[in-house]
């Protein structure tokens, strides 16, 4: 596609028209703009979307009528003015620990471990290639992640070690992370695994494989790492958006003591 769309933003866009075909049961060139609003109400009100996804649908939608249909649709004021503010769920180096240990499958375990110690998105992680993994100038490669722009993070030595014993077992021939039928592992099992693993080490956090991302800005960031620099290692194109961690970090909050404890 020109615009040149990620892989995600395009199947969540698919995803949404074939709701909505689901939705009004016939086809979405005769469905008026009324319809669409009161389809929007009844997945706000009835299906309790989040912002983000109410953001999708709007945008999705009038995509599609555009490019499919030649047709212009106003849901401009559909889409929500201001995200939630919802801090991120952090887990403690204790609870990385306990997760890494609950994990025997060595596969899994490095894919835990590659998340965390380089603060990927998981579809940075699965789309990773052999090649990515430069252990010569101890670096990882990321590349066409979010905005289609590359980055590198430094590859972790332990993470290496384990990423060898790994290779010696699996041999995996292009992706690193190769699921069963040889292409990229499945985000949503990796997220399942994750799932598992967490219940195994009896962590009461409810949590998805982006929580990793942001215990790894959190620590880096409790460890004195100057939040420009985490901004470089995450990939965000605004410091406002790296700022958020300043907001649950140790660090930041250490010197504040709570009245009960005078």
């Amino acid at each position: 596609m020109v615009k040149r769309y990620s892989e995600n933003t395009l199947k969540v866009y698919l995803s949404v028209v074939q709701l909505a075909e689901v939705h009004f049961k016939k086809q979405l060139f005769d469905v008026s703009e009324a319809e669409l609003h009161q389809f929007f109400y009844h997945m706000i009100h009835t299906k309790g979307i989040s912002v983000s996804y109410q953001k999708q649908i709007a945008m999705a939608l009038k995509l599609y009528y555009q490019l499919v249909h030649d047709k212009a649709i106003h849901l401009e004021f559909l889409m929500p003015e201001r995200k939630s503010e919802k801090l991120p769920v952090i887990l403690s180096f204790e609870e990385i620990k306990r997760l890494l240990k609950a994990v025997n499958n060595l596969k899994h375990k490095c894919m835990i471990a590659l998340n965390y110690s380089a603060g990927l998105r998981i579809g940075e992680m699965i789309k990773m290639r052999i090649n990515d993994i430069d252990s010569s100038r101890m670096m990882i490669h990321i590349k066409s992640a979010k905005g289609q722009k590359d980055r590198m993070v430094p590859l972790s030595s332990k993470l290496l070690k384990m990423l060898r014993a790994y290779y010696k077992i699996y041999a995996p021939k292009d992706y690193l992370f190769e699921g069963q039928s040889g292409m990229a592992y499945s985000p949503s099992s990796f997220n399942q695994m994750l799932k598992k693993a967490s219940k195994k080490a009896k962590i009461r956090k409810q949590f998805s494989s982006h929580a990793l991302r942001h215990s790894y800005a959190t620590h880096l960031l409790e460890n004195g790492m100057d939040v420009r620099v985490i901004q470089k290692l995450l990939g965000h194109n605004s410091i406002k958006t790296t700022m958020i961690y300043t907001q649950v970090a140790k660090s930041t909050l250490a010197n504040v003591k709570s009245p009960l404890d005078y």
